[in-house]
């Protein structure tokens, strides 16, 4: 059974094959595996960021619930001023009537005197 060395050549050898095959399945393997790791960092990733958004809306809804009682507190203040300015003025308006009063009453004196 003697075979040409040209002959030999020329058939593919055994582990040549089965190293085709055996790359083929091991880069169909490593792709899967790539695709499942991606898959997963996808997955956490968007976890994160749900996590991320959670956090952003609680601390949005803590800032937006702090700001709305400071809004409060400056409009009971606000009120507050408004009625002693109304307080005010009314006391003005009455002690501006007194003075108006007191020189109609003696606007003779003021004559006499000058």
């Amino acid at each position: 059974m003697c075979m040409c060395p040209e002959l030999l050549q020329s058939l593919p050898r055994c582990s040549t094959v089965l190293r085709g095959r055996r790359l083929k399945r091991f880069n169909v393997q490593v792709l899967r595996l790539n695709r499942m790791r991606r898959s997963r960092r996808t997955r956490k990733e968007s976890k994160d960021r749900a996590m991320i958004m959670v956090g952003v809306k609680t601390e949005m809804e803590i800032k937006n619930w702090k700001l709305y009682m400071l809004n409060k507190s400056i409009i009971q203040e606000n009120e507050k001023l408004r009625n002693k300015a109304l307080l005010l003025h009314q006391e003005n308006q009455a002690l501006l009537s007194q003075l108006q009063n007191k020189f109609k009453t003696s606007p003779n004196n003021n004559n006499n005197n000058h």
